[in-house]
C-alpha cells in the first residue's frame, strides 16, 4: 500500500484533488467495483515460518528443460507450473519429469531418500531425505547443505533436487515446504514460493473483526494471520476457539472410543462426528452421548451449528454418501440433504438459515443449495457457485457482518465475495469499515447488492457517488436529521425503501478489502504500514467518515475545497494505545467527497511495532485499526 497520495502533504492536500473524487477508493479496494460473485485474492500463497525465505505448499517434483533456460514444478496436487525467471510462473503442459536416477556411492548419509548424479562434475553426488547432502570424492565424504541446528533452512522432508544443465552450481530443491533455489552449489538457499501459485491454506478460522486479522489454518504451518498493513504473506497467530476445538477432539476421542474428526457446540448441544462417519449428540455438555441413526461412509470433516438457532446444525462427511447431513431437532435425527452434489469428498458447509442457503466446500468446488434449514423439508437442488472453477475446495465460510463468502480452493488459497445468495438484496454498509454501525450527517454509505441510479431522503436528494450491479455507494445528506434514515432507492425496474440507523456523529477509520487503515504521514505523504511505518513526534492523517456536520456549512455530494476545507463541529479525539494524542487538524478532506482528514501528533517517544489507533468524536468511537510505528 506504499502509495503517494499527494505530491506535497505539507501543502494541506492541496494536490489530491488533482485525481478523481473516486481514486482514493479504488486504490484502497473499497469503491472499487464489485460485481456479483466477483472473487478477489486474500493474501498470497507464501507464509512465515522461520526459513531462509517464506515458505510455501508442497512440491513433489523439480526438473530443468533441455538447456537449463526453464524450471518446472509439479505440486503435491498433481498441477505443473513453470518459469523462465524464477519469478513468473505459468500453467505447463503435463511433461513428464527425468526418471529418478541411482547412482553409486560409497555410503550415504543417514535417512536418505534418493541420490542424484552432476554430469558437469566427476565425483559429485546429491543425497536427500531430511536434508540435502553433496559429496566430491563419489560418496566418501558428505556435507549438509541445509542444516541450522537441528532445523532444515528450506523446511523438512526434501522431496526432489535438481541441477540446472546450464551451471551447476545452481541447484533446485522440492520439499514440503514449497521451492528452493541455491546459486552457490547449496551454501545458500532462497525460496521461489512468494509468487508460486501452490498455498498450503486448509481452513479458514476467523474473518477478520475491526484490527483482528483473518485467521486460516494450514497442516504446514499451523494457525496463520494476514495482518493489516504488513503485505499478502502470512504469519503464524493464534486462535482460541480453533486450540479449544482441537482438544474437545481429543478429549471426545477418549471418551467415545473412536477418532473425532468434528464437534460443534451450541447452547446445551453438543455434536462429535468420527473418522467413520458416525455422529453423536450430546444435550448435556457431554455428559451423556446419543449416536444419531443416520451415517456417512467416510470421516466427518466438519459440523456447523446454527449460533442463534442451536437445534439445527448440518455436517460435511468426506466419503460416497451420505454428504450432508441435516438436523432441525438438536441431533435427533440427521437427515440426507446430499441431494445432486457431484461425486466427490464435502469437506466444509457454511448457511444462512434466515435466507434458506447452504454452502458446500467439495472435491469439485463450492456449490449453493437453497435448502429449508428450519424443518426437515425435502432438499433443494445445488448448483455451482458462478466465478469459481471446479478446483478442490477444502472450506467455505461465511461473514454474516460483512456479507462475504470465503472459500480456500486447493493450492490457489483463500478467496473472498460477496455472498451470491444475497444478489439482488440490498444491504446497507459503512463504506470505511464495512460495518453496520449507524450513518451520520455527510458520511459514506454502501449499499451492496444495488445498482442505484437516484436516491432519495424524503425532500432531500442523496447523491449517488458511484453505481454498479453490485454495489453502490452514497453519501448522507449534512441537513439529515433523527434517528432514521429514510432512503428511498430507485433501480432500474425497481423502487426501494431502506430504513438506515442515524446519529449526530459515528466516526469511522477507512480500512482497505484486507483491514488495514488508510494512514498518512503527514510529511511524505505516503501510505503508512509495516514497511513504511509512523515515527515518533511525526503526524499521521487519518481518512475517515462520520465525523458529522462541518463549519460553515458546506453542500452535499460536494468535494471539499482546496483551501480553507471546513471544520468538523464535533469534538474528535485521538487514542493510541488507549492514551489521548493531540489532534491538530479536523476537517474535511480537500478534493474529496464524504472523506473527512483528522491530524494526530505522534508522542516524542513511541514503542517500536504496532499499536492500536481508534478516534472519538462527541465520545463515540470508531472502530479500531492497527498503525505500526518506529522510535
Amino acid at each position: 500500500m506504499n502509495q503517494r497520495m499527494c505530491r506535497n502533504a505539507t501543502s494541506g492536500w492541496k494536490r489530491a484533488a488533482l485525481a478523481p473524487v473516486l481514486l482514493l477508493f479504488a486504490a484502497s479496494g473499497l469503491n472499487a467495483q464489485v460485481f456479483p460473485w466477483e472473487w478477489r485474492r486474500v493474501g498470497g500463497p507464501a507464509f512465515e515460518f522461520g526459513l531462509t525465505s517464506p515458505a510455501g505448499g508442497p512440491v513433489e517434483r523439480v526438473w530443468f528443460g533441455e538447456g537449463g533456460q526453464r524450471l518446472y514444478v509439479r505440486t503435491a496436487g498433481g498441477r505443473v507450473l513453470a518459469t523462465s525467471d524464477f519469478e513468473t510462473w505459468t500453467a505447463a503442459a503435463a511433461e513428464a519429469p527425468p526418471a529418478p536416477e541411482r547412482p553409486a556411492a560409497s555410503r550415504l548419509p543417514a535417512r536418505t531418500l534418493a541420490v542424484k548424479a552432476d554430469s558437469a562434475r566427476d565425483g559429485r553426488l546429491y543425497a536427500w531425505g531430511d536434508h540435502i547432502f553433496r559429496s566430491d570424492d563419489g560418496g566418501r565424504a558428505w556435507l549438509n547443505l541445509t542444516a541450522s541446528g537441528t532445523r532444515s533452512v528450506i523446511g523438512s522432508r526434501v522431496r526432489d533436487v535438481a541441477v540446472s544443465p546450464a551451471d551447476s552450481d545452481v541447484l533446485i530443491a522440492g520439499t514440503d515446504f514449497g521451492v528452493w533455489r541455491s546459486a552457490d552449489g547449496g551454501r545458500t538457499w532462497i525460496g521461489l514460493n512468494e509468487t508460486l501459485p501452490n498455498s498450503p491454506i486448509r481452513k479458514v478460522l476467523s474473518p477478520p473483526r475491526g484490527a483482528e486479522p483473518l485467521r486460516v489454518w494450514s497442516p504446514a504451518g499451523g494457525v496463520l494471520e494476514l495482518r493489516p498493513g504488513v503485505g499478502s504473506g502470512w504469519h503464524p497467530g493464534r486462535d482460541a476457539a480453533f486450540a479449544q476445538e482441537l482438544e474437545r477432539r481429543r478429549m471426545l476421542s477418549a471418551i467415545l472410543e473412536t477418532e473425532i474428526t468434528a464437534t460443534a457446540a451450541g447452547g446445551e448441544l453438543l455434536h462429535a462426528g468420527s473418522s467413520d462417519g458416525r455422529i453423536w449428540t450430546s444435550r448435556d455438555r457431554g455428559r451423556n452421548w446419543v449416536e444419531a441413526g443416520q451415517r456417512g461412509r467416510g470421516p466427518v470433516e466438519a459440523i456447523v451449528v446454527d449460533a442463534d438457532e442451536p437445534r439445527v446444525a448440518v455436517a460435511a462427511v468426506a466419503g460416497p454418501g451420505p454428504r450432508i447431513l441435516r438436523t432441525t431437532n438438536g441431533g435427533l435425527f440427521w437427515d440426507d440433504i446430499t441431494a445432486n452434489l457431484p461425486p466427490g469428498a464435502a469437506y466444509s458447509v457454511a448457511f444462512d438459515r434466515g435466507a434458506k442457503a447452504l454452502y458446500a466446500a467439495t472435491d469439485r468446488g463450492v456449490f449453493l443449495s437453497r435448502t429449508e434449514l428450519n424443518a426437515a423439508a425435502p432438499p433443494e437442488l445445488w448448483t455451482p457457485v458462478p466465478g469459481l472453477d471446479a478446483n478442490r475446495a477444502w472450506d467455505v465460510r461465511l461473514d454474516p457482518v460483512k456479507g462475504q463468502l470465503f472459500a480456500v480452493l486447493d493450492e490457489i488459497g483463500v478467496l473472498a465475495a460477496p455472498a451470491p445468495h444475497r444478489a439482488g438484496t440490498v444491504r446497507w454498509m459503512n463504506a470505511a469499515d464495512l460495518s453496520t454501525r449507524p450513518a451520520a450527517p455527510g458520511s459514506l454509505v454502501s449499499l451492496q447488492g444495488a445498482a442505484v441510479t437516484r436516491a432519495q431522503a424524503g425532500l432531500l436528494s442523496v447523491p449517488v457517488l458511484a453505481s454498479s450491479p453490485g454495489e453502490s455507494q452514497i453519501q448522507v445528506p449534512f441537513e439529515a436529521a433523527g434517528d432514521v434514515l429514510p432512503l428511498s432507492l430507485f433501480l432500474p425496474g425497481r423502487q426501494l425503501a431502506v430504513g438506515i440507523p442515524m446519529l449526530p456523529v459515528s466516526p469511522a477509520i477507512f480500512v482497505d478489502a484486507d483491514g488495514a487503515p488508510l494512514l498518512v504521514d503527514g510529511e511524505s505523504g505516503l501510505l503508512l504500514d509495516a514497511a513504511n511505518v509512523a515515527r515518533g513526534g511525526g503526524r499521521v492523517q487519518i481518512l475517515a467518515t462520520g465525523l458529522g456536520r462541518v463549519s460553515p456549512d458546506w453542500p452535499t455530494g460536494l468535494a471539499a475545497p482546496l483551501e480553507g476545507a471546513p471544520r468538523v463541529r464535533a469534538e474528535v479525539g485521538a487514542f493510541l494505545d488507549r492514551v489521548k494524542v493531540p489532534v491538530t487538524r479536523a476537517s474535511l478532506a480537500p478534493g474529496y467527497i464524504g472523506f473527512y482528514l483528522v491530524e494526530i501528533e505522534l508522542p516524542a517517544i513511541v514503542n517500536a511495532g504496532p499499536a492500536e489507533l481508534y478516534l472519538t468524536a462527541d465520545g463515540q468511537e470508531s472502530n479500531r485499526v492497527r498503525i505500526y510505528l518506529a522510535p
